[in-house]
């Protein structure tokens, strides 16, 4: 019989909410505004899920370190503009809720900044149903293992019955990191192989299919 996951840690971007193509179209459109080499999608996706500061040096690394507070300011001039039209994945917030009524503990780790992610938890109705939450500007970003570590300790979890949820290579890394297993979603910013490759104890294909395997686990 497999151990139960008890607390299990969402991704926020490509995971629960369908703002991959945002996410990325808004970095290469900042990185237009300052006349900049124009990341493909696949480089521009690639950095979803790390801090924004880091994310931005990945998709930009021939800037001027000064000048990234102005990358960073057209990035969400960009984001915000579709703000409001982000939505959960279809499936998501039922999801949640019936998680939630199994008894599992949830919480949310993101390269989102903490603004960023209250204004996401307030504009999809979540408030309240996460046991708690981190963002990439209150502890180390992606892949480093703060997040989830801070996450166990505050919610008195062991790691063995911690699951990490996440779209990209740096949620996988950091719950590897960390100690605790990983779920891969193959419908969010990074390729299945990607997330194959660091032996994930189940790969979804579709929300549905996460459901499915986090209700039975």
């Amino acid at each position: 019989m497999t151990t139960p996951y008890k607390l299990l840690v969402f991704d926020w971007d490509g995971t629960l909410m369908d703002s991959t193509a945002v996410i990325t179209q808004s970095i290469q459109a900042a990185c237009r505004d300052l006349g900049l080499p124009v990341p493909s999608d696949v480089d521009a996706s690639y950095v979803i899920g790390l801090g924004l500061g880091d994310a931005l040096r990945h998709a930009a690394p021939k800037l001027d370190p000064r000048d990234y507070d102005k990358l960073s300011q057209a990035y969400r001039r960009h984001y915000f503009a579709h703000d409001n039209d982000l939505t959960l994945f279809p499936g998501a917030l039922d999801m949640l809720f019936a998680l939630k009524a199994a008894g599992h503990s949830l919480a949310v780790a993101t390269g989102k900044s903490r603004v960023g992610l209250d204004r996401a938890l307030d504009h999809s109705d979540l408030r309240g149903l996460f046991d708690t939450t981190r963002t990439a500007d209150e502890t180390a970003s992606k892949p480093h293992p703060a997040m989830l570590l801070e996450i166990m300790q505050e919610l008195d979890e062991a790691p063995e019955i911690t699951l990490m949820i996440g779209d990209t290579t740096h949620d996988l890394l950091m719950a590897r990191n960390a100690g605790t297993a990983a779920v891969g979603v193959a419908y969010g910013a990074h390729a299945a192989q990607q997330l194959a490759d660091l032996q994930p104890v189940f790969l979804a294909d579709s929300l549905p299919a996460l459901e499915r395997f986090l209700l039975d686990s």
